[in-house]
């Protein structure tokens, strides 16, 4: 017998106010609109109109790399009570974890973390190293889950991505619904190039991921990052030779 999908009244109750609740939301802007009215503000500019608009609503992504130090310093600098989380894969980089401390120590904040499953129990249930046999299903039991549980808390996020990142990048706007996650999203720095992010965390004294002073540009777990080869972009160590681009959170 197949179990029952009949949902009863008080589920059916909280569907219907966590869609009414997801429309009002999303109405409070014209999208397209928006994005086009702030899009010359520059990465502090936003993130202050993001904050005056959505106070403590607002969650900023950190994947503890060097755009991760840059937003955190940006955030801190206009809002010293932002609130920053992180997703917790259990297969970060040792470095990973130890520039989340340092950050944690320089800024003086504490990271909120989501996780999922143990590595142990997804082994169980999908089949080991599922990051070999199914990059995409890995991913979202690991970062888009908890993601969205992330996501769910609050009205906005904030993330770290770049235009000049990679070709799916490079038309994200610095302020848009997020379809994905049903929720609004700034993106204060998608334009700025790979130098100004390093001239910013020189200048400031920022702490930052030292895999990227190793040949990693860009750095997730450890089974699916490489270091990338002379002529390949930044993302060509991520998910290497799977075809596989974004984890799914962007």
């Amino acid at each position: 017998m197949e179990p029952s999908t009949t949902i009863n009244p008080a589920q059916a109750e909280a569907e219907r106010k966590a869609e009414e609740a997801t429309r009002a939301l999303a109405a409070r802007f014209d999208a397209e609109k928006e994005a086009a009215r702030i899009e010359p503000f520059d990465a502090s500019q936003i993130l202050e109109w993001a904050f005056e608009q959505f106070g403590e609503d607002i969650y900023i992504a950190c994947s503890f790399q060097k755009t991760s130090s840059v937003v955190m310093h940006l955030a801190t600098e206009v809002n010293p009570n932002a609130r920053f989380f992180y997703l917790d894969t259990d297969f970060l980089f040792p470095e990973t974890y130890e520039t989340r401390d340092r950050l944690a120590g320089h800024f003086n904040v504490d990271f909120e973390r989501w996780h999922n499953i143990t590595p142990e129990e997804q082994a169980r249930q999908f089949g080991d190293q599922l990051w070999k046999t199914d990059p995409d299903a890995c991913c979202g039991i690991r970062k888009v889950d908890p993601m969205r549980r992330a996501l769910s808390t609050v009205d906005a996020w904030v993330a770290g991505i770049r235009r000049e990142d990679s070709a799916t990048r490079a038309g994200s706007p610095k302020f848009m619904w997020d379809k994905k996650f049903d929720i609004w999203k700034f993106n204060p720095i998608a334009d700025w190039t790979e130098r100004d992010v390093w001239t910013h965390l020189h200048k400031h004294g920022i702490p930052y991921n030292p895999l990227h002073d190793q040949g990693y540009p860009s750095i997730g777990c450890t089974h699916c990052t490489r270091p990338v080869l002379p002529g390949q972009s930044s993302r060509d160590g991520r998910w290497s030779g799977s075809g596989k681009t974004e984890c799914g959170i962007n």
